[in-house]
């Protein structure tokens, strides 16, 4: 009985095993397939493109094979990876590192939505670490291909160059499409870098280790900055733009005199195309301040050009100032930086003190303050990182130097925006509280003045004090109205927007009984019972039971006026009677 027990038991757990193998396995090849699509479609579009425009070139003279390795390495350049052209005039081999960055779009998202599909979790996806590793090993795989095919062309890529920076370009992208695909989480600094941070202070460690920058703050701050090298990068294309609309004739004639074939002219401006990113951070660093060079000895920069080699016509190249001193006009682009700083400001603001006037859920003044730095160091650092990425080599000797300098862009854009980041997000800070404050305490005393406003024009009248309104809607009109005839002013009283009390708990004053022998009364015993009051406009004559506590300011009707007659029961006195005794 236990033999057959053991062989029981032990076929599922065979099973069992060999679906978890089977389970892995299919996730695995399915990542790799994944990531082999992708580069497969980045690479036959550039592919189809370049095939075309060979097509329609009226000198095919390199065949479909080398436009075919023209169409490979420019898929490697997209990633950064440098050419080098063997067939110059001088023979010796020229490097290209200046890459598109139009052109590094379309393998960035290709990878980025295949790590994403891949670990989506609403679509059975598989874990992160499989699906990670499978679709980077996939797009290395043909990536390797690639770059063994195209390195026997005439432009082909740096092997090394390729197989540092290949792998970068994708563990990043499909690391951002993973992190996408399960929401974005934000959680503690993971276990494996924490013994990295030794070196740091204890103060600052401690804050990495309960996630005061990681899980609360850290996307605040880098959304701070990322707004902050944006608005840099946008005003580097403006003034590009401007620059190119100043001379719209010089940038036709390029066109004319790089090639007079139509399919040429149609891609030199796809390249053109593909350099607008390239061209809107060189615009942003030569807002900063540092400028651009322009090869060996060239550097333009707002408050001078120096004059460099001659270069072949280029339909962007064309919106580079003239050799000299700067001009006014130059020297306004500051503002670019500026704005920038006060971008980075606002950004920090939004997270330090989302509400007007709520305190609670704000950013204390140190934090606010450290989160612009932390804004303002990251935007230096991105647009040190877009620099690096816009420039390069585009030969030896002269061209050597092309593009800007990234250390010294990445400086002046921390030297530009840190101080006019830091004291605007503070004053910032400052006034929305102050102002959630103000709109509080001008809530309470508009509620204030909206409930004393009855008694506060009743005193600047200086008419006799009247009972609280009634209840009612007409009669509190009438009295509002009354009131205002009564003071004299000629305008009608407004009715208060608030809510009246219940009649419950009004406290009304006790009226006087007048004089009966007063002078000038003019009010017979018998007709007090019918004397109008005072507040009362509109409705039937009220019943007193009490007489008024003022005389009324009108005569009383004839028909209430007897001066002679005998008083009534409605007096509530008795008549004296002469000679009784």
């Amino acid at each position: 009985m236990t033999q057959t027990t053991d062989h029981s038991a032990s076929p599922p757990l065979v099973q069992l095993l060999s679906e978890r193998s089977r389970d892995r396995s299919p996730g695995l090849a399915t990542c790799l397939a994944g990531g082999a699509v992708a580069a497969g479609l980045g690479l036959g579009s550039l592919a189809v493109l370049v095939i075309a425009l060979w097509i329609s070139s009226p000198y095919p003279d390199s065949g479909p094979d080398g436009a075919l390795h023209i169409a490979a390495s420019l898929w490697l350049l997209a990633h950064g990876t440098e050419l080098i052209r063997a067939d110059t005039l001088s023979g010796a081999p020229a490097p290209v590192g200046v890459t598109p960055l139009l052109l590094a779009a379309l393998p960035g998202w290709l990878v980025y939505r295949a790590a994403r599909d891949a670990t989506d979790p609403e679509d059975h996806g598989h874990p992160v670490g499989t699906a990670w590793c499978g679709v980077v090993s996939g797009y290395l795989l043909v990536g390797t291909a690639a770059a063994l095919y195209a390195s026997g062309g005439e432009l082909r890529p740096d092997l090394l160059d390729a197989a540092l920076r290949l792998p970068v370009f994708a563990a990043g992208a499909a690391a951002c499409g993973v992190w996408a695909a399960h929401g974005c989480p934000r959680g503690p600094l993971p276990a494996p870098l924490r013994p990295a941070l030794a070196v740091l202070p204890r103060v600052l460690r401690a804050h990495l280790l309960q996630g005061f920058f990681v899980r609360d703050r850290t996307l605040a701050v880098l959304r701070a900055g990322a707004a902050g090298a944006v608005a840099l990068v946008g005003g580097g294309a403006f003034l590009v733009t401007v620059a190119l609309l100043f001379c719209v004739g010089s940038v036709t004639e390029a066109f004319a005199q790089v090639t007079d074939v139509r399919s040429g002219q149609f891609a030199v401006l796809l390249l053109a195309l593909a350099l607008v990113p390239n061209a809107a951070v060189w615009g942003a660093a030569y807002g900063l301040g540092p400028g651009f060079a322009l090869g060996a000895g060239s550097v333009v920069t707002p408050l001078a050009v120096d004059a460099g080699p001659a270069l072949p016509r280029f339909p962007l190249l064309e919106a580079v100032p003239a050799a000299g001193l700067g001009v006014p006009l130059g020297w306004a682009t500051g503002v670019v930086p500026v704005v920038a700083g006060f971008v980075v400001a606002w950004c920090t603001v939004q997270s330090a003190a989302p509400a007007f006037g709520e305190r609670d859920e704000a950013w204390s003044l140190g934090r606010t303050a450290l989160g612009a730095t932390g804004a303002a160091v990251l935007c230096g650092v991105a647009t040190a990182v877009l620099a690096a990425l816009a420039g390069g080599p585009m030969g030896v000797a002269v061209l050597a130097e092309f593009g800007p300098v990234w250390w010294r862009t990445g400086a002046a854009a921390v030297t530009w925006t840190l101080p006019i980041a830091l004291p605007t997000a503070l004053l910032l800070r400052a006034w929305r509280l102050r102002k959630g404050r103000d709109t509080a305490g001008g809530g309470a005393e508009g509620a204030e003045v909206a409930s004393g406003g009855d008694k506060r024009r009743r005193k600047g009248t200086g008419g006799p004090p009247k009972p609280a309104p009634d209840v009612s809607p007409a009669p509190c009109a009438a009295a509002a109205a009354d009131d205002g005839e009564a003071s004299g002013t000629g305008r009608r009283a407004r009715m208060p927007r608030f809510a009246l009390p219940s009649p419950r708990g009004l406290r009304l004053p006790r009226p006087r009984l007048p004089r009966w022998g007063r002078p000038g009364l003019g009010l017979a015993h018998a007709g007090l019972s019918r004397v109008t009051l005072p507040w009362r406009t509109s409705g039937p004559p009220a019943e007193a039971a009490t007489p008024t506590p003022t005389p009324a300011p009108t005569p009383a009707p004839p028909q209430a006026s007897a001066p002679d007659s005998p008083p009534g029961p409605a007096s509530g006195r008795t008549p004296e009677v002469p000679g009784d005794t």
